[in-house]
This record gives C-alpha cells, structure tokens and sequence, in this order.
C-alpha cells in the first residue's frame, strides 16, 4: 500500500501550506535544527562486513526490518473552535509534509482527560496488517524523540524505549481494554516493534520474520547503538542488513523516448517522440546535494513486460524516483545489458518511490554498492552471533566489575 492509499485508508489530508510551515518550524525548533525545510528522521547505513567489528564493540540492539512507509509522529499543540486546548495529530512523510489525521488524543500516564500529550515525537512506519477479521493500519513506533517538550533523543536507546512504553504505549493499552468506544474511533492502531539484543539473530530469523511475514512483510533487520543519542540525517550507528536480492537504490530515473515516424504527408517530415514506445533510453542518476545536484551512474533494464507494468500504474515517468535492485546475471543465459554483454550486474525496477522527493545521496549509493559487492547473507550473521553475544557479555562483566571497585573504594 503505498503513500497516497495510506493516506486515504486513514483519512488524513494534508495540513496546507501556511500550517505545514508552522508545524515545520516548530519542530525544527523543537529538535534545535537550522534547516526546517529537511525530513529530521534519522536514516541508517547499509550493513558492510567492517560492522561485525562495530557490533562486537558496542552494544546494539536489532529489530525486524518492516516493508511499510516511514513516518515522524508529532504531537502539537493547538485550541479547537470554542478555545479549548487540544492536541492534534500530523504524521510527517520523509518529504517533509505534514498529515493531519483525526485519531483520539494519546491518553496520558494519570488518564486525566483534561490533560493530553503535546511537543511528542515518535519515529515508526505504518503497515497495513493482515489479520483473520481483515486488515488492519497500524503504526509501528521504534523510537521517541521528544515527549511534553522534554527531549529524548541524548538518552541511550533503551531508556528511550523504556519512557516510549511507559509514558505512550501503556497508557494507550489500558485505553483499549477498558473503552471499546475509544477503539472504534481510531484510524489506525499503535504499537512497538519487538526488540532483542544483536546477538539474538537466531530468534530474529527463525521467529520473529517468518511471523511478521504472514501479516505485513519484512525485507531484512535494522541494528541500533544502544549508546549513542537519536541523530537527525544519516547515523553510521542505525544499520539496515537486507538479503542480497533486497538491496535497493532510490535512483532519478530520466527516459529517452524512441522517435516516432514522421507522418508521410508532413512536409517538414518532423520527428516527434512517441512515449507508448519500449524506451530508447533509460537513464539513473543519484543526488550529489548542493550545487553538484545529479550524476548519471547507470541505465535500467528494461524488458517489455517491465515496460508495461510501469506505465500500467498510471503513475508521471519522466524525473521520478524509482528504487531498483541489482541483479546478478552471472547465472542467467543469454544475458544482455542494454544490448552490452561483458557486464554481469544491472539495474531492474522495482517500485516507484512516491514518498521521496529526492534520490539517494551519492553516499548512500556507494554505501549500498559496497553492501551488495561485499554482501553478508543470513548464514554469516547467524555463524558471527556467538561472538557479537561474548563481547556484550564481557563488557557487562566490566561494567559489574567497575562498579564494584567504585563501591569498595568509597
């Protein structure tokens, strides 16, 4: 389900112009940014082999890597039509624009009606789920940001987590045990992601996907620095691990159209493009920022079928932002890359990315290139578990033995 159809299924319009400003201002002072203009989610990097080191170092924690659409939750002040206050709810897409959406306020801690959650930030996706009474939008929340103006984010991951379930889910639980009324009024229902030390690989693989992806799929697992503060932009300490296959780029796509005939009774015999036809060529390029803006690093495949499936959903082509995959063709026959036969590796469509106003960052490609040349598969995570589980577990005993020495010295 993409953007737009989320958006639809929970009926949330866009905040406009003027209070999408507002709100983005207030949140970027709230976070201290300068540039309130940016997506402030933090973003992760792609998992290389060198991260085996960094997970035996620090500690991590891992979580399922949900195949839903990525979203900031604000909790904003405002006053309803008789002055009273209230607090409104906006989703923030990674472009940066504000959805307002009807939910019931969060119930606080206490379940004093009068008092409700403002200046909150939460970081999660939403899902549809696929369950037996039908399906179900949830948000899956994996981080608090700010809660009632107070700010989060310098605090370890667990702690965060901890004042997450304390202070949003607990009280939002009891709420839809005890008022079914309260329920029925919600588009969308909230809960955490499981959470486990990185070393629990085992469970991740062998439990948690194969049941998340009976109801909302998954496309790999995402590792967190249990140490370091919420980062707004790319964290080298937030890292996503997708199988091989699963390893995409969000490229610029920019078409060359076949030239159409000339029509035989124009005298001017003019070319004109002809934008039904198989394309003649299709062009990728990624974001360089600033003044550089976008650089041609590859061209897509294209078979016919491709061809029709995309222009079957409807959807602008020229200049949109597609993610694609790389496949490798070493085991394929008859490979041809654009009528070129000496490469092994090339582009194929996979999805249109309708939430993202930009491609990659030149960074990003190079980080997810490096992750696909030099791929960690399932295997190897689960052989390294043992190792990642024994340098925690002695840095825990470190830990007992300072504290220890601390309390006889005094």
């Amino acid at each position: 389900m993409n953007h737009d159809q989320l958006m639809e299924r929970i009926q949330a319009r866009w905040a406009g112009e003027e209070v999408q400003r507002q709100r983005q201002r207030e949140v970027a002072q709230l976070l201290q940014r300068n540039n309130w203009r940016s997506f402030p989610g933090a973003q992760p990097v792609s998992f290389a082999r060198s991260h085996f080191e960094e997970l035996k170092k620090h500690d991590y924690y891992v979580c399922e890597k949900t195949d839903g659409q990525r979203y900031l939750m604000y909790l904003a002040k405002g006053v309803d039509d008789s002055g009273q206050p209230v607090s409104y709810q906006y989703l923030i897409d990674r472009k940066n624009n504000y959805y307002y959406v009807e939910n019931p306020p969060f119930p606080n801690p206490d379940k004093r009606p009068e008092e409700f959650h403002i200046d909150t930030i939460l970081d999660g996706e939403l899902v549809e789920d696929r369950e037996v009474s039908g399906s179900v939008i949830k948000y899956l929340v994996f981080d608090m940001l700010f809660y009632n103006g107070k700010d989060f984010r310098p605090r370890p991951l667990d702690k965060r987590l901890g004042y997450l379930k304390s202070f949003i889910l607990r009280p939002y639980n009891d709420m839809l045990r005890e008022n079914p009324d309260w329920k029925r009024d919600l588009f969308f229902e909230v809960k955490d992601k499981d959470t486990e030390f990185a070393y629990a690989l085992q469970k991740m693989f062998f439990e948690t996907i194969p049941k998340v992806k009976k109801v909302h799929g998954n496309d790999g697992l995402i590792f967190t620095c249990r140490e370091t503060p919420y980062s707004s932009g790319t964290d080298q300490h937030i890292i996503k691990w997708k199988s091989p296959e699963e390893n995409t780029v969000d490229f610029l796509m920019h078409i060359r159209w076949a030239e159409a005939d000339p029509d035989p009774d124009d005298l001017n015999q003019t070319v004109y493009e002809d934008y039904d036809a198989f394309p003649a060529d299709v062009g990728l390029y990624i974001y360089h920022g600033n003044q550089a803006d976008y650089a041609r690093v590859g061209n897509l495949f294209l078979t016919p079928d491709d061809w029709v499936r995309m222009k079957g959903e409807g959807k602008p082509l020229q200049d949109c932002i597609v993610e694609c995959y790389l496949e490798d063709t070493s085991t394929l026959n008859g490979h041809t890359i654009n009528g070129n036969t000496h490469d092994t590796k090339r582009w194929r469509f996979h999805r249109f990315r309708e939430d993202k106003e930009e491609a990659n960052h030149v960074s990003t490609f190079e980080s997810v290139r490096a992750s696909i040349e030099d791929h960690v598969t399932e295997k190897e995570l689960l052989d390294r578990a043992e190792e990642i589980r024994a340098a925690w577990k002695k840095r825990r005993e470190r830990e007992e033995e300072a504290k220890r020495n601390k309390s006889i010295s005094h």
